[in-house]
């Protein structure tokens, strides 16, 4: 499957974007005010952003809930379903644009769109490339039981199973080879 740079980006945004959400009631919120919320536009290069106010915190968080629940859909109708109904609320307005360094691509949102419409715009555009291409399957929860990250499987054979292999793959490939060594021991 072919990714564009800006569809990449936008892979990685909602992917990010997903990630800030609380796990558990215990744990902080990575939007927790409008500086987080500036630091994400700024840590993703999100073009075209205004003034951020409590106003667009809200709304990012919403449509953070919206962009979870695709990653969490059954089956490529129900992701479908919710990636046009993201699309749509945002006005989605394709246009050409060659800024900031970067060559031609396309922009999903209209100019002046809030930075919620922006992101559901540009990154449901992304998700939908990969529903449209079979590759659904591809967004996935990490497996690991104690991390519910988001993560996208670019893995050649779509075999990933953890958002990162350096932590949740690693530690509970050690926690099998003691529970193997424990068992061969006594």
């Amino acid at each position: 499957m072919l990714i564009t740079h800006d569809t990449r980006c936008a892979l990685d945004t909602v992917v990010d974007l997903v990630n800030t959400a609380p796990e558990d009631d215990a744990a902080p919120d990575g939007l927790s005010d409008v500086a987080a919320l500036e630091d994400f536009v700024q840590n993703h290069e999100i073009s075209d952003v205004g003034v951020l106010s409590e106003f667009d915190l809200s709304a990012v968080r919403k449509i953070r809930g919206r962009f979870a629940s695709v990653f969490a859909a059954p089956d490529a109708r129900a992701a479908a379903a919710l990636i046009n109904d993201l699309v749509a609320a945002a006005g989605t307005t394709p246009q050409l644009t060659d800024h900031d360094g970067y060559d031609w691509h396309v922009h999903y949102f209209a100019p002046g769109a809030s930075v919620a419409d922006h992101l559901a715009a540009d990154c449901g555009m992304a998700l939908a490339f990969f529903v449209v291409a079979g590759e659904q399957e591809r967004l996935r929860r990490c497996e690991a039981p104690d991390c519910r990250r988001a993560f996208v499987d670019l893995s050649r054979n779509r075999s990933r199973r953890y958002c990162d292999s350096r932590t949740c793959g690693n530690r509970l490939h050690v926690a099998a080879y003691r529970a193997r060594r424990k068992e061969a021991a006594g």
